[in-house]
């Protein structure tokens, strides 16, 4: 009866991947490297939270960067000259579905897999400057690639939703080694997603850290009280109200070891930064609405207005060294950066005729959140 039961639905994945499979073919389809795995720094030992507690004390947030310099208009250089290109190729990976945001991971030919973000929703061009406004400031982030056309192999048509439906069916595994390598799937504008540099720290299936874990930073081994308070200025700025631990990443920016040693280079990157410029993602006049600071005479943040009452972000008195860093970070954009910022990251595309969309429009709000931060305090030490 069980096996009955399963065969229905079993059939129904695989006509209904059929009809969605990839149509065209190119007559000499490129060679693709195995995929490299994802390197993680060893977690299954006995002391696996002991290290992830020590990768925190450690954890640094913030390195000196100067904005003014930086082209928002272009992506970020690219040694491997992989995603240079008109087209990026890469091979469908079939890995399970999460989130909303529509996405796949797949292969590029020299086996690095990427993240390829596609479709209409929000969530992409919040991401996008969000990342890229972070990496301006200093702040460790992943890289976006915008590029103008994907050519996926062995992908179907809808892979997001086809994956999310197989994996409920229980089916993914089944249905996909039968899609064809030889045909792709093109996805015009597309945002290809890199990692940021290094292996991410776990303690078993424990990932990530949760913004009320900064205290634990130990200033003398990693970043300093104000170099934390200027990351929590810039989330607030964004509306990083989706800040559940799993949404960052503790990365270990040295080779992986194998006896469990501690790391001795530890990042703390906001890994996830869909949710923003809102709270309701991509909305100019919620984020407008959406004020920097619950007091900005003693210079504090909270979050409690926003969705989830902050998530894992406390309320929180800022120093003024944090305040002073950030807001000399923040001072150094130009108004046509600002500009750009937003328009590289493709809001007039998912806005349309929408005046909602003009970039000119987001930077104001941008810069008035500069002059909040600018304006603060003085913050008590």
């Amino acid at each position: 009866m069980t096996a009955r039961w399963l065969l229905g639905p079993a059939l129904g994945a695989i006509v209904a991947a059929a009809a969605l499979s990839p149509t065209r073919r190119e007559n000499a389809p490129p060679e693709f490297a195995q995929p490299r795995p994802a390197a993680t720094w060893p977690s299954a030992s006995p002391r696996a939270a002991e290290l992830r507690a020590d990768a925190l004390r450690r954890a640094k947030v913030w390195q000196p960067a100067d904005p003014r310099v930086v082209d928002f208009s272009e992506n970020l250089p690219d040694p491997a000259g992989t995603l240079s290109g008109s087209i990026i190729r890469c091979r469908f990976l079939s890995k399970p579905a999460h989130g909303t945001t529509t996405k796949f991971d797949c292969v590029l030919p020299d086996g690095e897999v990427v993240k390829v973000k596609y479709g209409g929703t929000g969530e992409i061009p919040a991401e996008i400057a969000g990342t890229s406004l972070l990496r301006a400031l200093g702040f460790g982030a992943d890289r976006m690639y915008v590029v103008p056309r994907v050519r996926c192999y062995g992908c179907p048509r809808f892979p997001f939703y086809l994956t999310w439906a197989l994996d409920r069916l229980r089916a993914r595994d089944v249905v996909t080694r039968h899609l064809p390598d030889d045909r792709y799937t093109d996805f015009e504008w597309a945002v290809v997603e890199r990692r940021f540099e290094g292996t991410e720290i776990k303690a078993g299936r424990a990932g990530g850290w949760a913004w009320y874990e900064l205290d634990r930073v130990d200033p003398s081994l990693g970043a300093t009280r104000a170099e934390i308070d200027a990351l929590r200025v810039t989330a607030m700025l964004l509306a990083h109200w989706d800040n559940k631990a799993e949404n960052q990443r503790l990365v270990c920016q040295d080779t992986p070891a194998s006896g469990g040693e501690p790391c001795p280079h530890v990042q703390a990157v906001i890994n996830d930064l869909g949710a923003t410029f809102g709270p309701n993602k991509v909305d100019l006049a919620s984020w407008q609405a959406t004020t920097m600071w619950a007091d900005p005479k003693r210079c504090v943040l909270s979050m409690r207005e926003l969705p989830y009452g902050g998530g894992t972000f406390p309320d929180v008195e800022v120093t003024e060294a944090g305040r002073q860093l950030i807001a000399r970070q923040l001072e150094a954009l130009s108004d046509h950066q600002m500009v750009s910022l937003f328009q590289a990251a493709r809001f007039p595309e998912y806005f349309g005729d929408n005046p909602r969309g003009d970039p000119r429009a987001w930077a104001q709000v941008l810069r008035d959140k500069i002059r909040q931060v600018s304006t603060a305090g003085p913050c008590p030490s």
